[in-house]
């Protein structure tokens, strides 16, 4: 009987202990089938290039194919809560805008708890914002376009991917820094809002960098960018700030990949280690900045955990003070 009970406590502990080593061992042997990444906006759109930059390199350096997923609506919503229902397994991955997570969380009243069931993995790049309009619009400066909606009450109105969408957010911060009003109308997706500029149906909208072919080719007028500095592709654009309007845009222009919260650390640093030596590579960089004027970032998960909280107190401020809504 005392070896049998001897016995019998010998193999709990063996089962214990093979139980604890077996989320370790389950993920050294990831990835064994393909990944899907998930962008919340559809397809050209800023969220979505950057994603396509990097996740063929990402599949070709583990091994396995890399599947982007275009699942918008909802401002990214719908991508985030399809990323924090999924399994914590690595298989299903959120590549977002910052906006969604920091902003989006006091904008909306959603199914999924952006900070408990969502892991930041690694930020991807940073982008400048642009605040363009179309050519026919009689206004070639930001005082112009506050001269111009003061004016006209009620006749401009501007165009963003979905009501809690970077371009929605930083359009309601201009207009109540500038004290106007101006109709906002939401899509699904930035191509459509510059598809409709350039055809006069909207007055002006603040773009991730999608516009910058049609800037360059005069289709579309760059009036300013919003932050502390001037972008490093149209120098010559002044900050809003320089422009005679305070807005300061700041980390919500950060992208980056998220998992399922409960995903193994292991597949989270190795996910943010191969991430990180992708963005930083010569090509990778080029064609970011040649496509959209983006500038790869890395940080550690811990790293970039800490941007995103400080973030979400400093715009859970900025969206009271405004009273920005979604509906």
């Amino acid at each position: 009987m005392i070896n049998f009970a001897r016995n019998l406590i010998a193999a709990a502990f063996a089962f214990a202990f093979a139980f604890a080593l077996a989320p370790s061992a389950w993920a050294q042997s990831w990835p064994a089938k393909p990944i899907r990444l998930i962008v919340g906006f559809t397809a050209g759109n800023s969220t979505d290039t950057i994603a396509r930059v990097f996740s063929t390199r990402l599949g070709e350096a583990l091994g396995q194919t890399v599947v982007v997923e275009n699942r918008p609506g909802a401002g990214g919503n719908i991508g985030i809560e399809t990323v924090a229902r999924a399994a914590p397994d690595g298989y299903t991955l959120l590549h977002s805008g910052g906006s969604p997570i920091v902003v989006g969380v006091h904008l909306y009243k959603l199914s999924a708890d952006l900070i408990k069931d969502l892991v930041p993995v690694t930020p991807t790049a940073r982008t400048t914002m642009y605040l363009v309009v179309r050519p026919s619009l009689p206004v070639r400066s930001v005082a112009e376009l506050v001269a111009y909606a003061r004016a006209n009450p009620g006749k401009l109105n501007y165009g963003s991917a979905g009501a809690g969408s970077g371009m929605h957010i930083a359009a309601e911060m201009f207009l109540h820094a500038a004290k106007i009003q101006v109709a906002h109308v939401p899509y699904k997706g930035a191509p459509q809002v510059i598809t409709d500029m350039l055809g006069d149906k909207l007055d002006f909208a603040f773009d991730l960098g999608v516009t910058i072919p049609q800037i360059k080719a005069g289709k579309l007028i760059l009036l300013g960018v919003p932050g502390a500095s001037r972008s490093p592709v149209f120098a010559d654009a002044p900050t809003l700030t320089e422009a005679g309007t305070s807005m300061d845009m700041g980390a919500t222009n950060v992208f980056g990949v998220y998992a399922p919260s409960g995903t193994p650390r292991e597949i989270v640093e190795r996910l943010n280690r191969e991430i990180g030596r992708i963005m930083q590579t010569a090509e990778v960089r080029a064609s970011l900045f040649a496509g959209i004027g983006a500038e790869a970032v890395t940080a550690t998960p811990d790293e970039f955990s800490a941007l995103l909280r400080r973030e979400r107190e400093r715009f859970g401020a900025v969206v009271r003070e405004a009273n920005i809504r979604v509906d």
